[in-house]
This record gives structure tokens, C-alpha cells and sequence, in this order.
């Protein structure tokens, strides 16, 4: 409460009765904020950003920008840069896995297999809004693996993972009589792997979607054998 220093009374000034009216009420202010965003598009964006300019070229004032967050938001919810890198490395590896999951149905033949394996990573690595993306394990955190060691173990796993799930197709291939009973399982899923690695890095250098088809088409040929007619 405010005290004032009080003045001497004077005659009473007789104010004039107004007539009672509404009082208009003062415009609420909205209180602020923080934006809100999904996290799961954060991360993509996240992501597209280190698959653009590498994660040492990266800054964090791109990241923050391309997520449309705040840099407090970004490190509260993600971490700094590295874990950042990381969690979005994880979640790619996710979302190409559900791509690629259809692709190994025990159910398709073994060609169709193989045709539904390089048609997926063909789409998947020449798309991108800026041009062909590539594949995040071989065009950006490939590069990382020399010096992180946590980095490294990803992209080991990503490349045994995908040799594993492919051997482990073959072998079913075997059973069903589509490949030989001596073929070896380990070695033709470490060409496919190859074969898919491949089409990653000539789709990121903009080769031609034709030449990565006939490649796909070639290596099937090898791991399958010619066509029936």
C-alpha cells in the first residue's frame, strides 16, 4: 500500500451523479508459450541436416533452425550435438528397417526378394528434396566411425544386421531348393549388402536410375541365376 503525505481539507465540490454504465474490460493478454513440435520430425529434420552438411559442419544454430526449436529446447530434449546425432542415427535406422521389413517376407520368392530389397534402397536413396539423400550409414555416419567409438558400434551393427537378415533369407532359399544345398549364405548376403551399399554412394553421386536398376539387375542375375522364361 502507498502512503502519501495527507493536505488540508477545503469545501466538499459537489460532483454531478453520472449514469451507471458497463465498464469495459480490459483485453486479456494471452501469456506466452514455448512452441510446441513433435519430436519424431524434429529428429528427421535433425536428421536431413546431418545427412546435408556432415555432423563436423553441422552447427547447432543450423539444427535449431531446421528443427524450429530454440537452442535451450534443443539441448533440454535432445542433448548437445553428439547425442543429438545419435538419437536421430537411431531413428533412421529404425525407419529404414520398416521399409526394408516387406522386402524379406518368407513369402516372396527368392527373386522377388531380391528385386523388393534393391527397388526399395533404389527409391529410398535417390530420394531427397535437394537431390538424392543416399544412405545415412554409409554417406555420413560412415565417417564418423573413424574417431567415435559409439558411432563406430552403429555402424557396425547397421552392416552386420543387414548381412545377417539377408543370410538368414538365403538360408531359407536353400531349404527351398532356389539356391544350391552348398551355396554360401554368409558370402552371397555380404554381396547384396555390398550391392546395396553401392547403389547409396552412385545414387548420392546423382548416376542415373536406369544404371542403378541394371546394377540391381546384374547382381541378381549372380546371387539367383538367369531368369526363367
Amino acid at each position: 500500500m502507498s502512503v502519501q503525505k495527507s493536505k488540508k481539507a477545503g469545501p466538499a465540490k459537489k460532483v454531478a451523479d453520472k449514469p451507471a454504465g458497463k465498464v469495459a474490460a480490459a483485453p486479456l493478454r494471452k501469456r506466452g508459450r514455448p512452441r510446441a513440435f513433435e519430436p519424431e520430425a524434429a529428429l528427421r529434420n535433425a536428421l536431413d541436416t546431418f545427412r546435408e552438411t556432415g555432423f563436423a559442419a553441422t552447427s547447432l544454430d543450423d539444427l535449431s533452425t531446421a528443427m524450429g526449436i530454440n537452442r535451450p529446447s534443443l539441448y533440454n530434449t535432445f542433448g548437445d550435438k553428439r547425442e543429438l546425432f545419435l538419437r536421430a542415427y537411431q531413428q533412421y535406422r529404425q525407419e529404414t528397417g520398416a521399409l526394408f521389413a516387406p522386402a524379406l517376407d518368407p513369402k516372396l520368392t527368392l527373386r522377388q526378394m531380391l528385386e523388393m530389397v534393391f527397388a526399395t534402397a533404389i527409391n529410398l536413396y535417390l530420394s531427397g528434396e535437394n537431390g538424392p539423400r543416399g544412405c545415412f550409414t554409409v554417406m555420413t555416419a560412415a565417417s564418423e566411425a573413424m574417431s567415435d567409438p559409439e558411432i563406430r558400434a552403429l555402424v557396425q551393427k547397421a552392416i552386420t544386421g543387414a548381412d545377417r537378415n539377408l543370410a538368414e533369407r538365403f538360408r531359407l532359399a536353400v531349404k527351398s531348393g532356389e539356391l544350391s544345398a552348398t551355396a554360401d549364405c554368409a558370402a552371397l548376403a555380404q554381396a547384396a549388402s555390398a550391392t546395396i551399399q553401392s547403389i547409396a554412394l552412385r545414387a548420392r553421386a546423382h548416376v542415373a536410375r536406369t544404371e542403378l536398376e541394371e546394377m540391381a539387375r546384374n547382381a541378381i542375375e549372380l546371387i539367383a541365376g538367369p531368369a526363367r522364361r
